[in-house]
């Protein structure tokens, strides 16, 4: 086996950095979506051992919905991408590119043991530069192919190491190359065809037997006119030890995905589904597609799903020539290299075997695949593709006539290849470039056309998307999915009548329920949704709240393991005040995924509306266990704590609202809370610098500015308060307290009875029942020394509130002041905003008791609304400020205490509920 020097290691990482270099510049696009942004395995958080529990796409392999493709190895190479630049798409690229130019350089050692150095070098070039391999290498989830390959012919030559002396057998070659094939297997599942290979080198290759000479030699046998020569024995034992390598691998393989197929549908691979002998006509004409594809990359796509290549119906269909025509070239080729000894027999064999052997997984000869034509699947085969090139190359350069004109046309094809690579590589630049690139090529296939929509959505474009959502229908009319999409797009353009009428279109495009026959089996799991989008369209209706829980547990009677309708479920049981019956649904919910923090979440809200905030705060824990940052566990068991008012979860209740402005450090919510904390521990300097960060990220806030006035008022800062209530008020004219307050200050500190009586008088016209307005505006007549009318207001204001010791207290200063004074005697007033009376002072009532928290609950529920290929999950906001009573400061102790009543009366309650 002849090494590989620096120069050509040198000479093939130039040329793949030369071709690959721009797709540095990518992004994570198609099937990276699933496999990278919304594959939690990659997190940290996420416990080892669940990469060996889930497929590729970070779905547990005991889920029906699973893709079943086992590949943990490379998912834990995207989690150590993760865990070096998180979700930084340059550094996922570049080890794509790594890996490609190591598996060029492999495969140039492998090529050195069927061919000369020269042509080995072209070979590798060419499949260095190929087109082909834009998909699997400039694709981040094309890494499986990448990973698959290098272990794939380190096993290959592992193996080719394992003939001694004497034709002897070494096991330590054999041992490792089995090793390499569990490995190469559990980075893509055709890793395992390798051993295939390795049995046809054994038998041709090393032992030097042709398909005569094995015939000849079992006839002999047979007839019992000679026996099994030794070295025969010894290749059937190496085959046998290879074999039942193989064996145990697939038997572990089928364990792990519990005997079960993954469930596609008619639009992933519609002649699988389809009768003979359409289905077997058109999967024997995929085969020269796919060969033509090696040979002319130049209208490439990446979906070649759904209505790409029309179905081949008829044997009269002219097609068939070019299936018949790629047999008897398959054929003559494979009868030439089994018949004829020879080395350029054998590198035909080789190079053939490189090309059907790993084929045959995405053939459909034994199981039918999720697709109709996948580029990044001709990866390893375009190996054996580019010996069978380099060889007839060197038979044509070998020709002096030719051997200009070989040049010439070598040189051109990888010219022309390399400029190819290089300018697909941009197509991969965004979803959108993707897509287009592929109706260029292909306009039948209503998923690209889908998939156009999604990238146009994605930057809320929702008129340029419904555009495409509709085309998608029209080129595939029962296509669910895209009735789903046109009523997402319609929904989000505020068109609720023509959402329903698309979302009912594709509810009767679904399968009818066939008795005794598992309905999960016969339609892909996304279609499912239609019903939970429509039950979430209509829901917003409130008098068809009961219609929509109908749409909820259809979807759960046809699949009892759907977790999302459980979820969205709980949500709406919530909003028709049901909590014990959502919280039975997300308990349901979680008996399918224990692993979900938007499920505890969930759970938890449920136990605040249930008033059981210990069992809420054990939820929001939970999920915080599962994931550290989700941000609104994090902001409202914040809140739970504080508004306990257990000083001992003060400090935690901070920590976690500090992590919650770390990942939301725009929204002033968390700031707000942490200055009402800083409040409850007399940090006055900390809590008046958390508020004005809140107002000045959200101009207007509400309740920090009523709560910095308040600060200031408390703090002996009053002057310093009333600029904070104007713009309190000149936002909210309506804000009782803050009229209060301002009358309060105006009062006792400006010494503006005119400006505090405006204050109380339009709180009265708001509204004439409040108690401590009147109250006040009592006391701002006494002021004005007009004792009749005082008394006549405390009067008024105890029928309002006829229990209150205090008011009835002051009416009886007043009156037994007016009975001693009589016409003679004047009132003298203090300066201090209160009056004397009889030696005793009526208080000015004001607010610095009062304050503010702002509390925000909600419900998570998945969008489901993001079509067939991505399920991003949304979250949405129900905000509720809630202005509450702090301890009293006790001012003056005698008419304090008698005030508690009438404050918690006082208090407001603001809530803003943001629903779907």
């Amino acid at each position: 086996m002849a090494d590989v020097s620096l120069k050509e290691i040198a000479l093939i990482v130039g040329v793949v950095a030369a071709c690959y270099w721009n797709s540095l510049f990518c992004g994570f696009v198609f099937d990276d979506d699933s496999a990278i942004l919304d594959n939690k395995d990659l997190h940290p958080s996420t416990p080892l051992k669940n990469l060996f529990q889930n497929d590729f796409w970070g779905t547990p392999m005991s889920e029906e919905r699973s893709h079943k493709s086992y590949r943990p190895l490379t998912v834990l190479t995207f989690r150590l991408n993760y865990l070096f630049s998180e979700l930084n798409a340059v550094s996922y690229h570049l080890l794509n590119v790594v890996f490609h130019a190591v598996v060029c350089i492999v495969f140039l050692k492998v090529c050195k043991l069927f061919l000369d150095n020269r042509s080995s070098v072209i070979a590798s070039l060419l499949f260095a530069v190929h087109p082909i391999h834009t998909e699997a290498v400039t694709g981040v989830v094309g890494r499986a192919e990448l990973l698959s390959s290098i272990f794939f012919l380190a096993a290959f030559l592992s193996y080719t190491k394992s003939k001694g002396p004497d034709n002897t057998i070494v096991w330590t070659p054999i041992a490792v190359t089995v090793c390499l094939v569990a490995i190469a297997t559990l980075c893509k599942e055709q890793g395992i065809t390798v051993v295939g290979i390795c049995c046809v080198y054994e038998v041709f290759i090393a032992q030097g037997y042709t398909l005569p000479m094995l015939l000849d030699a079992a006839v002999q046998i047979l007839r019992g006119k000679c026996s099994i020569p030794y070295s025969m024995l010894q290749t059937l034992l190496k085959l046998i030890v290879l074999m039942f390598s193989t064996l145990l691998l697939v038997v572990v393989r089928v364990q792990v995905i519990q005997s079960q197929l993954p469930v596609f549908t008619r639009f992933d691979n519609p002649a699988a589904v389809s009768p003979s002998p359409a289905r077997q006509l058109t999967f024997n004409y995929l085969l020269p597609v796919n060969a033509w594809l090696l040979l002319n990359p130049s209208e490439l796509c990446c979906d070649w799903t759904m209505g790409t290549i029309p179905l081949v119906e008829s044997f009269l269909d002219i097609r068939n020539i070019a299936t018949i025509t790629f047999f008897c070239f398959l054929g003559s080729l494979i009868v030439f290299s089994l018949r004829y000894p020879g080395d350029s027999s054998k590198t035909v064999l080789m190079a053939l075997c490189l090309i059907v052997l790993p084929f045959i997984p995405a053939s459909n000869l034994f199981f039918p695949v999720g697709f109709v034509v996948a580029e990044r699947v001709l990866y390893v085969p375009s190996m054996g593709f580019c010996i069978l090139v380099a060889h007839g190359w060197k038979k044509l350069s070998n020709k002096s006539v030719l051997r200009k004109l070989s040049w010439i046309c070598l040189s051109v094809v990888l010219f022309t290849h390399a400029l190819k690579t290089l300018h697909r590589n941009w197509d991969w630049e965004s979803e959108y470039t993707l897509f287009m690139s592929a109706l260029k090529v292909n306009k039948n296939n209503a998923k690209l056309w889908n998939n156009v929509g999604h990238a146009l959505e994605n930057e809320k474009n929702f008129e340029r998307a419904l555009r495409f959502f509709i085309q998608a229908t029209r080129v595939q009319p029962d296509d669910i999915g895209a009735h789903m999409n046109v009523g997402r797009t319609y929904k989000n353009l505020n068109k609720t009548k023509e959402a329903e009428e698309s979302y009912m279109i594709a509810k009767s495009l679904m399968p009818q329920i066939i008795p005794g026959k598992k309905y999960a089996a016969r339609v892909a799991p996304n279609h499912l949704n239609v019903y939970i989008n429509l039950a979430n369209l209509i829901r917003a209706n409130e008098s068809r709240l009961e219609e929509a829980d109908q749409l909820y547990r259809q979807a759960i009677s046809m699949r009892p393991d759907f977790k999302q309708a459980y979820i969205s479920r709980g949500e709406l049981l919530l909003k028709m005040n049901k909590p014990v019956k959502a919280k039975e649904a997300y308990l349901r919910a979680l008996e399918l995924d224990r692993t979900n923090a938007d499920l505890w979440y969930n759970l938890a809200i449920v136990y605040i509306e249930l008033k059981d905030p210990t069992e809420a705060l054990k939820n929001f824990n939970q999920a915080l266990e599962l994931n550290p940052k989700h941000k609104l566990a994090l902001f409202n068991s914040a809140l739970l704590m504080q508004e306990s008012g257990d000083p001992m979860l003060r400090p935690e209740a901070k920590k976690r609202l500090l992590s919650y402005v770390k990942e939301e450090p725009q929204d002033a919510n968390g700031y707000f809370n942490l200055g009402m904390l800083a409040m409850d521990d007399k940090r006055d300097a900390e809590a008046e610098s958390w508020m004005k960060k809140a107002i000045r990220l959200q101009p207007g806030f509400r309740s920090a500015l009523f709560n910095l006035a308040l600060l200031y008022s408390q703090t002996a800062k009053e002057l310093m308060a009333l600029p904070v209530l104007e713009e309190l008020l000149r936002y909210y004219p309506d804000h009782t307290k803050g009229l209060i307050l301002k009358g309060d200050i105006l009062m006792n500190q400006k010494k503006d009875i005119s400006g505090a009586k405006k204050c109380f008088e339009k709180i009265l016209e708001m509204d004439p029942n409040n108690v401590q307005g009147k109250h006040n505006l009592c006391v701002v007549y006494f002021e004005e020394r007009d004792l009749i009318k005082a008394e006549k207001c405390l009067v008024e204001t105890l029928v309002l509130a006829p229990h209150e010791e205090y008011i009835q207290r002051h009416l009886n200063i007043v009156r037994s002041k007016i009975s001693l004074l009589g016409a003679a005697e004047q009132p003298t007033f203090p300066g201090d905003g209160t009056a004397a009376v009889g030696g005793k002072k009526i208080p000015f009532e004001n607010l610095k008791e009062v304050k503010n928290e702002q509390k925000t609950t909600q419900t998570l529920n998945s969008n489901i609304n993001k079509g067939q290929s991505n399920s991003k999950k949304r979250t949405e906001k129900n905000n509720t400020d809630k202005e509450t009573k702090k301890k009293s400061t006790k001012e003056i102790k005698d008419i304090e205490k008698k005030r508690v009543a009438a404050l918690k009366r006082l208090e407001e309650i603001e809530r803003i509920l943001n629903g779907e």
